[in-house]
């Protein structure tokens, strides 16, 4: 199982019917991105999307938040979700890329509870000039 993380805390998650690249002529509004897959592939389908879901294999591989900004630069206005083991300490940076909310395993959100998320969730007030302003 998993958990939806997003600026008000743990949500659970909802179940989802989503195509991979290789499917997504068939989609339905959902589709799952590999962090190897070329966003370039999805730009056709960038109106019709509601949901893009982009896979974090690891917490020590971005490639997927390098995808979710390219989305976000091509005009992509939908939902954008992180899933994988995305640890707390990166929540700021994905939301910054585009990503709406993050999805992790159980275990992950056991070892790192709500608090430690809700705690970065001002993530518009932590990043470099916010600092210099101060």
């Amino acid at each position: 199982m998993s958990v939806i993380v997003n600026d008000h805390g743990f949500q659970p998650v909802a179940t989802i019917a989503s195509v991979t690249l290789a499917e997504i002529a068939t989609h339905q509004g959902t589709l799952d991105l590999a962090q190897t897959d070329d966003p370039t592939l999805v730009l056709p389908y960038l109106g019709t999307l509601k949901l893009i879901r982009i896979a974090f294999p690891a917490f020590n591989d971005g490639r997927a938040f390098t995808i979710a900004r390219r989305l976000r630069m091509a005009g992509f206005k939908g939902h954008l979700r992180a899933v994988g083991p995305v640890i707390a300490d990166q929540y700021a940076m994905a939301r910054r890329v585009g990503f709406d909310d993050v999805e992790i395993p159980d275990d992950l959100a056991a070892r790192q509870p709500q608090a430690q998320w809700l705690a970065r969730a001002d993530w518009r007030a932590h990043d470099y000039l916010a600092r210099l302003k101060a």
